[in-house]
């Protein structure tokens, strides 16, 4: 049995018999101004042509966009994202989706943040990506189950029941279904209780209870033809088609899957066209009609591939988490992969002699192909979190995966070190570039050994100076004394470095260290880099450019922290630009 089923009413529970209506309405100008909006909404939302359900929705996001309506704006995109979505355009219907969920989480719409979520996790569920489709599923019914918004609730939880259904956990995809229709059938939605039963009647189906399964998809087939809601009359007759080849019955089976072809066809719902043509292939091959099989099945593969290509798998990862690092070259080798199969398949159809052979080989070069970019992307996933996790802290990097961005975040307490190699200036003038650059990643790698072994985030290097922080991003109590000992370590790792025989350039480092509020995060889209800011950070500076060779000087704010744990000398007030005199200790 296939595995095509039905997901959001809010986009597939459309009337066309309403959207006429209203389009007469709309051009007849007879109604007040403010009124427009909701009409065009209503338009869009309802009509079943693709092409007339985008320019209806593209007008009402550049007019809401004109008066700033935020609530307009979020369904222009809502509704867009609906039409791309039956058009196939899958990538650019979920780069819609997100700009509606940024609207509404921008504005605390938790309502209409729980249906978009939903939308966003139908496409992963139509893309195979059932990890991501149970994550959003799950955001959104958390969502609607805090409003009083009941039918989008029930939406949610068919959809969800829909993706258990797609993994073939049918016990719990009753259970969601269950409790979508009793919701349905307690606010009098039909259109809701049509594809409750629709969907229902598919899991029974693929339990092999197919009585059970006829008499459900009928009822829903009945309902649906009255609201001229196609796509998931399409999908249900392929069920139809197959309880009926499983009987022996193919005159039946081939007229139910001819009609959901037929619907398909004439409402360019590219997806259901493949599934109708699968559907068509195995029946023909049943009937010993091997022609007309490969046929079929040739239709379906070139449908499936407009869908679910591996170029619109790479981008969609690309847009769910909008930061990471694009790996072009992979891309290269998997378009070339898929030439290498377009050929396989252009091939076989030249040599109708032998359509049995080649299909068996079609398949299983196909099906190595799929494994194989399976593989690569999860590789490259992986390659990708690992270099993020290289560029910014743990957490800092899931909050930017789970949100799409990093708030700033204030702490009140953290201790900074800054360190600078004397002379460095001069030893660049005169050695060649590449012994320089040898040398200082030698120190810069040992000071991140260093910063590693005391739990401190390392901020950033600047030409030779060193930044790294304790107390962030995770605040502990003992930052100070942590960053004090890291600091007297790198002195003794340079000092050690001074005494060694071997052609690296040999330096002498001054380290200042300053305890105060800063705040961290993230700025820009490019070359992200977890940064913080404030004064505790200029200080820190000057207590660097304020100590000497071989030396950790401290500010008094620090030495308050440590004085207990480490011998402290006393400097005096010194005079520091822009700041007036300071309090300095030399740690011993």
């Amino acid at each position: 049995m296939s595995f095509f089923f039905i997901m959001g009413l809010g986009l597939f529970g459309q009337n066309q018999k309403l959207a006429d209506s209203l389009e007469q309405v709309y051009r007849s100008r007879d109604f007040p101004a403010a009124g427009q909006f909701q009409i065009l909404l209503e338009i869009a939302r309802n009509q079943t042509d693709t092409d007339q359900k985008l320019h209806y929705s593209d007008t009402l996001i550049a007019l809401a966009e004109s008066v700033d309506s935020i609530g307009f704006m979020y369904y222009g995109y809502l509704e867009k994202g609906n039409a791309l979505r039956l058009k196939a355009d899958l990538t650019e219907a979920l780069q819609q989706y997100f700009l509606a969920a940024k609207i509404a989480e921008d504005h605390d719409l938790l309502q209409l943040s729980g249906i978009v979520n939903t939308s966003i996790a139908d496409v992963y569920s139509v893309m195979g990506n059932s990890a991501n489709a149970e994550l959003y599923y799950d955001k959104a019914i958390e969502l609607l189950r805090t409003t009083t918004d009941s039918v989008s609730l029930a939406n949610t939880l068919l959809n969800a029941g829909d993706e258990y259904f797609n993994t073939r956990d049918f016990e719990k995809a009753l259970a969601y279904f269950r409790e979508s229709g009793l919701i349905y059938e307690k606010v009098g939605f039909t259109t809701g209780t049509a594809y409750n039963k629709g969907n229902m009647g598919m899991v029974h189906a693929e339990m092999g209870e197919e009585e059970l399964a006829l008499s459900h998809i009928n009822e829903a087939i009945s309902i649906l033809e009255e609201l001229e809601d196609y796509y998931p009359i399409s999908v249900y007759l392929t069920y139809m088609s197959d309880i009926y080849r499983n009987k022996g019955d193919y005159p039946n089976a081939l007229g139910y899957a001819e009609r959901s072809l037929e619907l398909a066809s004439s409402h360019g719902l590219k997806d259901q066209m493949g599934a109708a043509h699968l559907t068509l292939s195995r029946l023909y091959e049943q009937m010993g009609n091997t022609v007309a099989s490969f046929e079929h099945y040739r239709d379906h593969i070139a449908y499936r591939d407009s869908v679910k290509n591996v170029e619109s798998v790479q981008q969609m990862a690309n847009l769910r988490t909008n930061y990471e690092v694009a790996q072009k070259q992979v891309e290269v080798d998997l378009l070339n992969q898929q030439k290498r199969t377009q050929k396989i398949i252009a091939a076989a159809s030249a040599i109708g002699l032998f359509l049995i052979g080649i299909l068996a080989i079609g398949l299983y070069r196909r099906n190595k192909f799929i494994q194989k970019t399976k593989q690569i992307i999860e590789e490259e996933k992986n390659r990708s979190e690992a270099l993020l996790l290289n560029i910014l802290p743990e957490e800092t990097a899931r909050e930017l995966k789970e949100k799409g961005r990093v708030a700033a975040k204030k702490f009140t307490s953290v201790t900074v070190l800054f360190t600078d190699f004397k002379d460095f200036t001069k030893s660049a003038e005169r050695v060649a570039p590449e012994q320089l650059v040898e040398s200082i990643d030698f120190y810069f790698k040992a000071f991140d050994a260093i910063t590693t072994k005391y739990d401190l985030e390392k901020i950033k290097t600047i030409g030779d100076s060193y930044m790294c922080a304790g107390g962030l991003p995770e605040t502990r109590p003992d930052h100070a004394k942590r960053v004090v000992m890291a600091a007297r370590e790198m002195i003794e790792v340079v000092a050690r470095e001074q005494q060694a025989s071997n052609q690296r350039l040999h330096f002498e480092v001054r380290i200042g260290v300053h305890t105060g509020p800063v705040v961290a995060g993230i700025v820009g889209d490019k070359k992200w880099q977890y940064d913080i800011w404030g004064d505790t950070v200029n200080i820190a500076s000057r207590m660097e450019t304020n100590s000497v060779p071989g030396r950790v000087n401290v500010s008094e704010t620090t030495y308050s922290l440590i004085k207990e744990e480490f011998p402290c000398k006393y400097r005096g007030k010194i005079e520091v630009k822009n700041r007036g005199p300071l309090k300095m200790f030399f740690v011993n």
